[in-house]
C-alpha cells in the first residue's frame, strides 16, 4: 500500500510541474526548457530553510515561491521579447546555468554528494510535524487540488482571457495598448513559483536531493508530458502527467523477464508515445481548449 501512496505522491508532484509548464507554454505561448531549473531552485531553497530555520510549511512555501518567482525575472526580462527558437535557447541556457551552479557550489549544495537527511515540514513551528507517507500524502493532495483550482480560476479570469488573446495574436493585443511582455513575465513568474513549490515538497518527502534530479532532460520530460496530455487546458497536463508516471509503473507488473525487463519497458513506453503523437497529435485531451 505504501508503494501505491508513493506513486500517487510522485504523480501529484508531476501534475504540479506539468501544469506550471502549461501556464507558460500552453497559455502564454512561451516554450520553455528550464522548468527543471525552477524545480531544483525550489528544492534547494526549501531544504536550506528546513535545515537552518524552524519555519512552518506555509512560511517556507511562500519563501520558496517568492525566490523562484524572482529568479524567473532573470530570464524573463532578458528574453521574453525574443521570438521562437531564440527564446527556447535562452531558457535552455538558464537551465544549464542553474544546473552548473547546483553541481559546483559545493559549500551550499554539496555538489554531487547531494544533501541527505532533509527533515519533514511542520505546520506550526515544530508543534505538528509532517512525517511519514500518510501525512505527506494528505499535504500533497491538498496542495495539488489547490493548484488545480487556482489555475482553473485563472484560466477563466480576465488575465486568463488576455493570455488567450496574446496566444492567438499578440500583435493585435499590442495594438490595443496592452503590455504583452509584462503579461508574459507574470505568467513566467507564476509558473516558476509553482514549480519551485513542487521542488520543496519533493525534497522534504524524499529526504535527499542532488543535481541529477534537475538536469535538462527533466525539463524535456516535463514538456513531453505536457504535449502528450494536450496544452492550453487543465485536463491535458493532468492526463499527461498520469501517462508518463503511471505507464512505467504498470509495466513493472506485466511479468516481463528480469534480464530484459527494463529494456522492454522502455520500448513499450516509447512505442506508446509514438502512437499518441501519430494518432492524437493534439494530445490525449485533443484540441486546445481555452474557455
Amino acid at each position: 500500500m505504501e508503494y501505491i501512496f508513493h506513486v500517487i505522491y510522485l504523480l501529484c508532484i508531476y501534475i504540479m510541474l506539468v501544469l506550471s509548464a502549461n501556464l507558460t507554454t500552453g497559455m502564454a505561448n512561451l516554450l520553455t526548457m528550464c522548468q527543471a531549473a525552477f524545480y531544483g531552485i525550489g528544492a534547494y531553497v526549501g531544504t536550506l530553510f528546513l535545515f537552518q530555520f524552524n519555519f512552518s510549511f506555509l512560511l517556507i512555501a511562500l519563501i520558496v515561491m517568492l525566490v523562484t518567482g524572482l529568479s524567473s525575472l532573470i530570464i524573463s526580462y532578458a528574453s521574453v521579447k525574443l521570438k521562437g527558437d531564440y527564446f527556447v535557447l535562452a531558457t535552455m541556457g538558464f537551465q544549464l546555468i542553474v544546473y552548473t551552479i547546483i553541481y559546483n557550489w559545493t559549500e551550499v549544495t554539496h555538489g554531487t554528494y547531494g544533501i541527505a537527511g532533509i527533515p519533514g515540514f511542520n505546520l506550526a513551528f515544530g508543534l505538528v510535524s509532517i512525517d511519514g507517507i500518510y501525512p505527506n500524502l494528505i499535504l500533497i493532495l491538498i496542495i495539488t487540488a489547490a493548484v488545480i483550482w487556482f489555475l482553473n480560476r485563472l484560466k477563466t479570469s480576465p488575465y486568463g482571457r488576455l493570455l488567450k488573446a496574446i496566444r492567438t495574436d499578440g500583435t493585435i493585443v499590442e495594438s490595443f495598448g496592452r503590455n504583452t511582455a509584462g503579461v508574459k513575465i507574470w505568467a513566467f513568474a507564476l509558473s516558476s513559483a509553482i514549480a519551485g513549490l513542487a521542488g520543496a515538497l519533493y525534497a522534504s518527502y524524499v529526504g535527499y536531493i542532488d543535481p541529477t534530479s534537475f538536469p535538462l532532460k527533466e525539463s524535456i520530460f516535463i514538456l513531453c508530458a505536457l504535449f502528450i496530455g494536450g496544452i492550453g487546458n487543465i485536463e491535458g497536463p493532468i492526463c499527461g502527467a498520469a501517462f508518463v508516471i503511471l505507464l512505467p509503473e504498470i509495466l513493472r507488473w506485466v511479468g516481463l523477464p528480469e534480464s530484459m525487463a527494463a529494456e522492454i519497458r522502455q520500448i513499450i513506453y516509447g512505442v506508446a508515445l509514438v502512437l499518441i503523437m501519430i494518432f492524437h497529435p493534439q494530445g490525449i485531451k485533443g484540441k486546445i481548449v481555452m474557455k
